[in-house]
């Protein structure tokens, strides 16, 4: 009986060895199977996209061009069109240093000064301070020419956006040679020239004194 074993044994391996590889032959049978449903799977779907566009019957043909998309043209750089309108009114205005000013100034110990048709109640209120200031611009340290055009646009945008007081610092001139105030008569010069600038008084001692004057400008739109 002892001598029997082995055989036995083998046997039992055998038949191991047949169950795996039936299972794998299974195994591979349904993969190959998995495949070919693939495959007629998408031979359906190409068909059908072949039928849909005609091309199992010559309906279709390979473009002789390539396709192309036709651009809008880039459009325009945009224009600094506010910059342009105030380069054009300072053109416009060419503030004269040389304009005489000797008959439009009032001739009290400030100088103001009123256009035609403004009372002097007006320069009056403005003395007393009962005009608030709302803007200012200093002018102490710029050349004639630079204070000139800042001075020009100041005001231009003050009345723009509707400011009515301002006050405009040109400084006593007593640093000028000789002494004199060349900014300040200057500045009044500008003012009077104008069309924004209803009138002008010399600033009250708390606001500057004799080195700024109190400006009045025209209701927005005017």
């Amino acid at each position: 009986m002892p001598a029997k074993t082995p055989a036995l044994k083998s046997l039992a391996e055998l038949k191991q060895v047949q169950r795996a590889l039936a299972k794998q032959r299974e195994r591979e049978a349904a993969e190959a199977a998995a495949r070919a449903a693939e495959a007629r799977r998408r031979e359906a779907e190409q068909n059908l996209f072949a039928r849909a566009i005609g091309a199992d019957r010559g309906a279709t043909r390979p473009l002789r061009h390539k396709p192309a998309v036709v651009l809008s043209p880039a459009p325009p750089a945009p224009r600094p069109v506010q910059q342009q309108l105030d380069a054009a009114a300072v053109l416009r205005e060419s503030l004269s240093d040389e304009f005489d000013v000797s008959t439009l100034l009032d001739a009290d110990d400030q100088m103001s000064f009123r256009q035609p048709g403004i009372g002097t109640d007006v320069t009056r209120r403005l003395r007393a301070g009962e005009w608030s200031i709302q803007r200012q611009i200093d002018l102490h340290g710029l050349r004639s020419d630079e204070a000139r055009e800042a001075l020009g646009a100041f005001i231009r945008t003050a009345h723009r956006q509707g400011v009515r007081c301002v006050r405009v610092v040109h400084g006593k001139g007593l640093g000028s040679p000789g002494r004199q105030p060349v900014l300040k008569l200057k500045a009044q010069r500008w003012l009077i020239q104008k069309k924004e600038v209803l009138a002008f008084v010399q600033a009250r001692p708390a606001e500057g004194g004799a080195g700024a004057l109190v400006v009045l400008l025209a209701p927005a739109g005017r």
